[in-house]
């Protein structure tokens, strides 16, 4: 029998996040990067890049906040495509807090990005996740999410 969820007594809240969050983003993310194969939680280089997404007018932070604390989030980037002819964005950083997983959070998150997305001119999201995290998977292609016959590449440059 699964453990049991503590009870939440707030509706969430989305909000595009500010500097006095990063500590909260930054939990979050250790507990994505315990997941992700390709990536482990460094402090300093998750700060420097939240830090980076906040002065970026291309980067973009959304939280979910209940309970006075920040619960989920979800980034992106607008990258330029050639494929589309124009601004597309790039999510990535989808963590919720393990209590209020399965409770619509994640979908509000990313309905948040999207709703940003068409007002803003992006004609395509996408994003990666770790091929390996089913529930994220499964996740995703309930939200009409596709995959592709692309394949995620990466190189350091030297």
């Amino acid at each position: 029998m699964p453990p049991e969820r503590p009870e939440h007594t707030h509706t969430p809240a989305f909000r595009l996040a500010v500097e006095s969050d990063i500590p909260a983003l930054m939990a979050l993310l250790k507990t994505l990067f315990a997941i992700e194969a390709d990536f482990q939680a460094d402090a300093v280089k998750q700060r420097r890049g939240l830090e980076l997404l906040l002065q970026t007018p291309g980067g973009k932070i959304w939280v979910a906040e209940a309970d006075r604390r920040v619960i989920g989030m979800c980034t992106l980037q607008v990258l330029i495509s050639t494929a589309e002819g124009g601004p597309v964005g790039l999510i990535e950083d989808v963590v919720v807090a393990e209590d209020w997983r399965g409770r619509g959070v994640g979908k509000g998150l990313l309905h948040t990005a999207e709703r940003w997305a068409l007002e803003n001119g992006l004609s395509r999201l996408q994003l990666l996740a770790d091929r390996n995290n089913a529930p994220a998977l499964s996740f995703y292609r309930r939200l009409s999410w596709q995959g592709t016959e692309l394949v995620a590449l990466r190189k350091r440059p030297a």
